[in-house]
């Protein structure tokens, strides 16, 4: 049997989930300026900061219980 692997924390699942909104949406601001990749380098940094400021809102909710 194989043994299942465990599913990713949360806090690295909101990361990659901010990162890949931050694609799509980097892509479609680049496709409208003619220059898909600074929009696509733009969408992963704003990402990148999406995904960690969810991840220290939620740890922030769990030190508070």
């Amino acid at each position: 049997m194989r043994k299942r692997k465990n599913k990713p924390a949360k806090s690295e699942s909101s990361i990659g989930l901010g990162i890949a909104v931050g694609v799509a949406i980097g892509a479609g601001i680049g496709a409208a300026i003619n220059n898909v990749a600074l929009g696509i380098g733009v969408g992963i940094s704003i990402g990148a900061a999406i995904g960690v400021s969810l991840q220290e809102q939620k740890s922030n909710k769990d030190s508070e219980k």
